[in-house]
């Protein structure tokens, strides 16, 4: 995988169909999530495990990351789901109802086995899922189980489900359910910015042609410290890109203030005034992280384009 970890958008695509698999590699940006849990039917399984290996290539001549989510290890389907699709190329698996430690190291045994047998030289990552109550509590041991966790994510749905919230996701409006999930939410957002992980959003329950509510939810999980988001329809890529992407008025505004407080901290100075605002180390620390979002945005549309022209 690239170093650059952009994952503004991870959409969620049946495993199972070849169809929508390629017409994702033509819409996607950032990555995509092959699903061979509940957008695969049992039966199609076998189909879809051969399908998100061979279709693996195709994203990464595009520059686009790829990503498989397993079955959960309670299925006892997650061993045989990993000895098909890992191969050279994917990036990680999303490994869903993700509760523990121990849930992590067991798919890093399965996973290292694989890429001893087959010769893979990098590791592939690992996203957990954290759905329940019990996998949100456990975030910061989840999140340290390994070196291979490079995001945590959340599933509103089936964590309202456990809460005994029952349809509440269903039955409210995206505005009315956001207050109830602001508390997993920010464990999870907290927990992958101690680590240093991107914190990866669930995906938006509202009517597809919600683009509003669509815009609304994204925009409060950026400001909850989310990278990225989740996704379940091609057209929600565009405005989710969007929103967690930073605006070329913080591009511009971020580089002239890391270069007035580079000039304060050259006279001996702790801080640097600009346009009338105070910039101190901090903000100066947050100037960097745009800048470096921006320039790693730049880098995947590069790779994106270069793909495209060899293709």
């Amino acid at each position: 995988m690239s170093d650059v970890r952009i994952w503004r958008s991870l959409l969620f695509i049946p495993a199972n169909s070849w169809k929508m698999l390629n017409k994702a590699s033509s819409d996607m940006e950032d990555g995509v999530m092959i699903d061979l849990e509940d957008a695969c039917p049992v039966a199609e399984r076998e189909t879809g495990r051969i399908f998100a290996r061979d279709i693996t290539p195709v994203f990464k001549t595009k520059g686009i990351d790829v990503f498989v989510r397993v079955n959960s290890l309670p299925t006892g389907a997650t061993a045989d789901d990993l000895k098909i699709v890992v191969a050279e190329g994917l990036d990680g698996v999303m490994l869903p109802k993700s509760e523990s430690r121990e849930d992590i190291l067991k798919v890093c045994d399965f996973l290292e086995k694989e890429e001893k047998e087959k010769g893979i030289k990098k590791k592939v990552g690992i996203i957990p899922l954290l759905e329940s109550p019990k996998g949100v509590l456990n975030a910061y041991q989840i999140g340290t189980a390994s070196d291979r966790i490079w995001a945590l994510a959340f599933g509103a749905l089936d964590f309202m489900r456990e809460l005994g919230g029952g349809f509440t996701v269903a039955k409210l409006t995206p505005d009315e359910y956001f207050p109830v999930l602001l508390q997993p939410r920010s464990i999870i957002a907290m927990t992958a910015s101690a680590l240093k992980i991107p914190a990866i959003d669930t995906p938006f329950f509202g009517l597809l042609i919600d683009m509003e509510g669509l815009d609304r939810e994204a925009s409060r999980a950026k400001l909850l410290g989310f990278k990225g988001k989740l996704l379940t329809h091609p057209r929600q890529i565009e405005p989710v890109n969007r929103i967690f992407s930073p605006s070329e008025e913080d591009i511009n505004f971020s580089r002239r203030m890391v270069e007035s407080y580079k000039e304060a901290a050259a006279q001996g100075k702790g801080s640097a005034v600009l346009e009338g605002k105070m910039i101190d180390y901090a903000t100066y620390a947050m100037g960097l992280d745009v800048i470096a979002q921006a320039e790693g945005i730049a880098k995947k549309a590069m790779l994106r384009s270069v793909g495209s022209v060899s293709m």
